[in-house]
């Protein structure tokens, strides 16, 4: 895992949509990075719904959630499509990001950062409950954010 308070790797990637996303385009915001392993799992769509049920918490909160597997940009347009799912997904084939963020294992490990509007990792998770990470997350950046 990366340490909190450090600063959180930058990256740019490319999401369902093939629409490239630079971590540094966040800046003034919070970020959540939930790293998961493939789309359409059990468990990896258990997180994603359970993220996408809770988006307007965040927005709410000026947090943008971000999804990162090594499946391809189709694959994660009808993941998304399947499940409704309006979170940005971005696809890391090579698993760079994910190697950078500690997040590689056989298969992609279920790690989660926030990332504080100057970019330092506020909070790192290395145990996660799909279905409720995303209540764990809100009530970490309430407190976070003061």
């Amino acid at each position: 895992m990366l340490k909190e308070n450090t600063k959180a790797p930058d990256f740019t990637l490319i999401d369902q949509n093939n629409k490239s996303h630079a971590l540094f385009e966040y800046r003034d915001k919070w970020v959540i990075i939930y790293f998961y392993p493939k789309d359409d799992s059990p468990g990896c769509t258990k997180e994603a719904n359970n993220f996408k049920e809770n988006l307007d918490k965040f927005k709410d909160l000026n947090a943008e959630v971000i999804g990162i597997s090594p499946d391809l940009p189709q694959s994660h347009k009808k993941f998304a499509d399947k499940y409704g799912i309006t979170l940005t997904l971005l696809s890391d084939p090579n698993k760079e990001v994910i190697s950078k963020y500690h997040a590689r294992g056989l298969v992609t490990k279920r790690v989660s950062y926030l990332v504080n509007p100057d970019g330092i990792i506020a909070k790192a998770y290395s145990t996660v409950n799909p279905a409720r990470h995303a209540e764990e997350i809100l009530q970490d950046l309430k407190y976070l954010r003061g």
